[in-house]
């Protein structure tokens, strides 16, 4: 079992989560030439390499998701018990109304490359936009509000599970009464991609009826959008959030690492004026510091409402066990917006659960770019009808959580509730920890762009010694 502490752990060896790898193609790797600068064969590889990850990307693969019918599934502290077809309603339109955010194609060159496509390199900025986005909701609009023109939900089926110990293999189905108690249209549907059915059905689902939404909703709703935009002017779109990552020595074409994308988000909500009385708040070394907190959201004698981001490491070279629960429990919380991390080498964006398996967003999915600033663009494209669920401990150790409050009272709040799911924990050592005073209390600097790599703390040393980890562990 691996026991790596999270603060220790999340400056293990040189890479930082399910996206970091070597720099991808199109880098230059020549010392005779300056940084950055491409020649011609290196422009064909770009072109070349950017083609193949959109046709890789631009297809799925059709299959099913299952759900138990009879057991509870949590969705961003929500939870549906698919025993009635009103509450298979209340999750479509619940799961539908996330924003989505995939890799795109065809958009304008981003900067120190001329790429113009995301494909196979961006999908951990795409999970930290959704995380954004899902903060932004909460800010932005109310907290019951769903999309009113969400599609029904796509390759979903519920069945009768028998009931089972965690540490043994999924299965077990025991009948598949599937949706023979709900409308035909919750199991049915080819679509072509994960967030739409086929143009080729002849009849489309038909959807309960619904009330109209809101006009100044459904305004926000789009103008939201607008700015994840994969456009230079968007103040959260790719050009902008690679233009910020090169802080921490990342460039277009490079892979990013959840804590690194923490600290990107931080940047984009402090630079833009689009967005008003909202702080967003990174934790270090796995603590959050309540009087930075404090600091960041008081204005005058108003305060504003923060977004608060902690980059974890669950684990060594894989999740610990132990942490399970925790995850669980966390995202089980109305307040948390969500975690960013995946799988090796695949970031996913995850926001709920059921039984022993995680429920998530895929951005890795290619799709062509939309300006949403035009009013009759379709925003179809933003929203997933296709649920996916992967077993909890696939999840890679390394992650970013992510939590919202309105204000001073609500952050009260989520400091008790989140304190009280880290409780679960047998770990000898939370996932992360929250302190009443400040970080500079502690003798710690301001709250740094980005961890420095190989640091453990002096108490973690002697853990590491017995970790067994291909990582070294150096203490400064």
């Amino acid at each position: 079992m691996n026991s790596v502490s999270p603060s220790s752990a999340q400056y293990v060896g040189g890479g930082e989560g399910p996206d970091c790898r070597p720099a991808p193609f199109g880098h230059v790797a020549d010392g005779n030439r300056n940084e950055g600068e491409l020649d011609e064969v290196d422009r064909l590889k770009t072109k070349f390499m950017s083609a193949w990850n959109n046709v890789k990307y631009g297809w799925s693969v059709k299959s099913k998701t299952s759900f138990n019918k009879t057991s509870p599934l949590y969705l961003l502290g929500h939870s549906y018990l698919f025993n009635h077809e009103d509450e298979v309603e209340r999750f479509s339109l619940a799961f539908v109304s996330r924003l989505w955010l995939t890799y795109r194609k065809d958009f304008a060159p981003l900067d120190g490359g001329g790429l113009t496509s995301d494909c196979g390199w961006g999908c951990m900025l795409r999970s930290g936009q959704m995380l954004l986005a899902q903060g932004l909701l909460l800010h932005l609009l109310p907290t019951d509000w769903r999309w009113p023109a969400s599609p029904a939900l796509t390759d979903v089926d519920f069945e009768l599970f028998r009931p089972r110990s965690p540490s043994k293999s999924l299965g077990g189905v025991v009948s598949i009464p599937s949706l023979s108690s709900f409308p035909s249209h919750w199991g049915s549907g080819s679509p072509s991609s994960p967030s739409s059915p086929s143009p080729s059905s002849s009849t489309p689902p038909k959807l309960p009826r619904r009330p109209p939404g809101d006009p100044r909703h459904e305004a926000l709703h789009r103008q939201l959008l607008s700015w994840f935009g994969d456009r230079p002017s968007a103040p959260f779109g790719l050009h902008q959030l690679v233009a910020l990552g090169s802080s921490a020595g990342r460039r277009a074409g490079d892979w990013y690492g959840p804590s690194v994308v923490a600290h990107i988000i931080r940047k984009a909500v402090s630079t833009t004026t689009e967005v008003q009385n909202l702080a967003v708040y990174v934790a270090q070394d796995c603590t959050v510091y309540k009087e930075d907190v404090v600091r960041a959201c008081e204005s005058d004698s108003s305060w504003k409402s923060v977004i608060i981001l902690v980059p974890v490491r669950l684990g060594g070279e894989t999740l610990n066990p132990t942490y399970i629960q925790c995850v669980k429990n966390i995202l089980k919380l109305e307040c948390c917006i969500g975690i960013i991390g995946g799988k090796p080498k695949h970031s996913l964006f995850f926001i709920g659960f059921q039984d022993e398996q995680l429920l998530y967003l895929d951005p890795h999915y290619c799709q062509a770019v939309v300006d949403v600033t035009q009013s009759t663009s379709s925003l179809e494209s933003f929203h997933c009808t296709s649920p996916r669920k992967m077993s909890v401990s696939r999840m890679d150790p390394s992650c970013t959580i992510g939590f919202y409050a309105r204000s001073k009272k609500d952050f009260e709040s989520l400091c008790s509730a989140v304190e009280a799911a880290l409780s679960s924990s047998k770990e000898k050592y939370p996932i992360f920890t929250f302190v009443d005073r400040g970080s500079q209390d502690f003798g710690l600097d301001e709250p740094h762009d980005a961890p420095p790599p190989h640091i453990l703390p002096p108490n973690r040393m002697a853990r590491s010694k017995t970790q067994g980890s291909s990582d070294d562990f150096v203490l400064l």
